[in-house]
């Protein structure tokens, strides 16, 4: 069985991966190399990477690495939708003579889907097509576990397993296109959509898990630097470099000594991200938008929401009930009934009877009039209004259970975060304990119908320009105003700290 984790803050081999590069679907980003010479091998790999999905339901197709066979036939793999509605699964997909895609499967008769976009998943993709043994060609280890290998049939039952072919040539081992973040045959159809960090290939050997990851004195799988050869086609990269060349400056450096540099497509320097396995970065919560869904890009940080016939709001993946926390929303297409605030539980009801500030224990700061409002109340006045391109920032202190917005990096009301009990200007809120789940999470939203309504969420790994940079006192995060004294990114190295 997989279990996605959430990283914690040390790892015990001390490795930390520093950053991440996120493919935006919308966008179709790539990585693209045309390979040339000769592999080292031609029948035996191994992949390892981390990912973070954007969208869990994986209703269409999104290919993480895919390589030219011949012609237009291409070895693949990533995740797709299957029959029947059956969401969520991992296919690999070779051009051999046994017919039929891979799923992984649970080792009975159903596949794992993977669903959760708050966690990042390691995949080691260990291939040695020489092997007598069918079933030890291709293995999957997900977290450290090694997972069975299945066919599928409608509605996601596995029947009889699918082979590799005994020595099967690999695409991904043959001189041609490659391409990560879409399917090469069919480019800028199924792109990647999410995170991806820490990306290995070695040509030549069959490895497993172990020479990835480890798992700490806490049961959880985490990363450690691989230490080996990587053989002629072989490539690592650390997505540190924001440049859009084909080099060892650029978002596709190879940074393993091979100089396998891979050409950055519709990427920016923006998508390289501090949001990694070793530091997991909140976003928006994909899981909480049951009701007429908004639609979520830019790493699920990016929040259009469709109120043509009701209204919703959306919250952040990362939840707390102690300790002082910071965000900022940008205002990029806010009408006068736009809210941002914090909420005490995810929107639970259709129509308009579920608003952000219908509820009791949750609060927003309204566009309109710039009053904060909870409870379905008018509200009360708090400070000015705001419209589009503002930047509203928020300090959530749970020690005292005080809240304070800024506009545009002056906080209102005269507020001050750093006054502990006393709250300048703060707005008093209940305490965690006494919410409906225990904890706050960040949150927008619009309590108006037909309300074209955008807001782009800055967690500290932001997919927006800033004019400046300021990171909170541990020098986690990345904002456009300063981060208040004693108020960090909501992390996870800094909730190990501090939640």
């Amino acid at each position: 069985m997989v279990f996605p984790t959430i990283m914690p803050a040390n790892s015990v081999s001390g490795y930390e991966i520093s950053n991440s590069l996120r493919f935006n679907k919308a966008d179709t980003a790539v990585l693209r190399k045309t390979f040339s010479g000769s592999p080292t091998a031609t029948q035996k790999c191994t992949f390892s990477f981390w990912t973070k999905l954007a969208d869990p339901s994986v209703t269409t197709q999104k290919e993480i690495f895919s390589a030219i066979k011949s012609g237009s036939n291409e070895d693949r793999f990533g995740f797709h939708a299957i029959n029947n509605g059956i969401h969520g699964g991992f296919e690999l997909a070779f051009n051999n003579g046994n017919d039929g895609a891979m799923y992984i499967g649970t080792g009975g008769n159903t596949l794992v889907r993977f669903r959760d976009s708050s966690a990042w998943y390691h995949f080691v993709i260990a291939i040695d097509s020489t092997q007598g043994t069918a079933s030890n060609r291709v293995k999957v280890y997900v977290n450290g576990v090694l997972n069975e290998v299945d066919a599928r049939i409608d509605g996601g039952a596995i029947t009889t397993d699918v082979v590799l072919t005994e020595d099967y040539a690999l695409a991904f081992l043959t001189a041609g296109a490659h391409s990560i973040g879409e399917n090469v045959e069919s480019a800028g159809t199924t792109p990647y959509d999410g995170y991806l960090a820490d990306f290995n290939f070695i040509d030549g050997t069959q490895l497993d898990a172990s020479y990835f990851g480890e798992t700490d004195d806490n049961g959880v799988w985490i990363p450690k630097r691989y230490g080996g050869a990587y053989g002629n086609y072989g490539f690592f990269m650390e997505f540190k470099q924001t440049g859009t060349g084909t080099n060892a400056s650029g978002m596709g450096a190879d940074t393993s000594g091979n100089t396998n540099h891979f050409a950055p497509v519709n990427l920016a320097a923006i998508d390289v991200t501090t949001d990694t396995p070793t530091n997991n970065f909140a976003t928006i919560n994909p899981l909480a938008n049951y009701f007429n869904p908004a639609a979520l890009t830019e790493g699920n940080t990016r929040v259009d929401f469709d109120n043509g016939t009701s209204t919703v709001y959306n919250i952040s993946t990362i939840g707390v009930a102690s300790g002082k926390w910071y965000c900022e929303v940008k205002a990029v297409d806010v009408p006068s009934y736009g809210e941002i605030g914090i909420a005490s539980r995810p929107c639970i009801a259709a129509g308009n009877n579920d608003k952000l500030t219908v509820n009791q224990y949750n609060y927003g700061y309204t566009a309109q009039n710039g009053n904060v409002k909870s409870n379905n109340q008018a509200g009360s006045s708090y400070g000015d209004s705001f419209t589009d391109d503002d930047m509203i920032g928020i300090a959530l202190d749970l020690d005292n259970n005080k809240l304070y917005f800024s506009k545009n990096g002056t906080f209102q009301n005269s507020g001050d975060p750093t006054t502990g009990a006393t709250g300048t200007g703060a707005v008093s809120i209940q305490a965690p304990s006494g919410t409906i789940d225990g904890v706050y999470y960040f949150a927008g939203g619009d309590n108006k119908n037909g309300d074209t309504t955008r807001m782009d969420f800055n967690f500290g790994n932001p997919a927006f320009a800033l004019d400046s940079g300021n990171a909170d006192a541990n020098g986690h995060g990345d904002f456009e105003y300063a981060v208040p004294s004693g108020y960090f990114a909501l992390c996870t190295k800094n909730l190990a700290e501090y939640g």
